[in-house]
């Protein structure tokens, strides 16, 4: 998975008036967790712009003024309520032997028949969250729709991975075609054309089948 390096400078934990003062200067306080202590640093807020105003999932390297560098993961944000700017980030630091639990966007690979047939198309979950080493994370979570016809759906039990485990049931839906009368009209069609094409007509041969896949 891709970092995003994120500059800033450790300071100690401050009150209000001085973490008001840090905002009012651009600024954002920032705490790292997951080490012997939590790290308190702050950093530019347009530092995050890469990081979090995206639909890609990152990791992050914080890398302070002392020389320190941490590994670490977006963990929690809060925005102001009226002007969307960024008040305060949590991050949780990373370790190579530690799974860490994340969500990854889900991309849809090929064109689905049923949608073709003029069926909807209802993507259910743009993110799944998963448990891995950091290794293992993956950019993205590509689902293969070139097969799904109407009335199907592909579930997570399908897109299992050794690399990872998911945090969702296994009948999760993640994407299905759902049918309206024109769609199942038009593929019922279809199939009775498919069929008339495979039967043997009288004083004739039949057509060789296609070998299984």
């Amino acid at each position: 998975m891709k970092s995003i390096t994120i500059n800033g400078s450790q300071r100690e934990s401050v009150g209000k008036v001085a973490t008001k003062a840090l905002r009012n200067a651009g600024k954002v306080p920032c705490v790292l967790y997951g080490g012997d202590k939590p790290v308190h640093f702050e950093a530019d807020e347009i530092a995050f712009k890469d990081l979090v105003y995206t639909p890609n999932a990152y990791t992050a390297v914080i890398e302070l003024a002392d020389g320190q560098k941490f590994d670490a993961v977006l963990q929690d944000i809060q925005f102001h309520p009226v002007t969307d700017s960024i008040l305060h980030v949590d991050f949780y630091q990373l370790f190579e032997d530690k799974p860490i639990t994340m969500k990854i966007p889900v991309r849809l690979e090929g064109n689905s028949p049923g949608v073709r047939n003029g069926g909807r198309l209802l993507f259910r979950k743009r993110k799944l969250s998963i448990r891995a080493l950091p290794a293992l994370l993956p950019d993205f979570i590509t689902v293969d729709i070139s097969k799904l016809r109407i009335g199907q759906t592909i579930a997570v039990e399908t897109i299992l991975s050794d690399d990872y485990t998911f945090l969702h049931p296994d009948s999760t839906a993640i994407v299905q075609v759902k049918a309206s009368r024109t769609s199942v009209d038009e593929e019922l069609e279809d199939e009775d054309e498919e069929g008339v094409e495979g039967e043997a007509t009288e004083g004739g041969e039949a057509p060789e089948a296609e070998a299984a896949e």
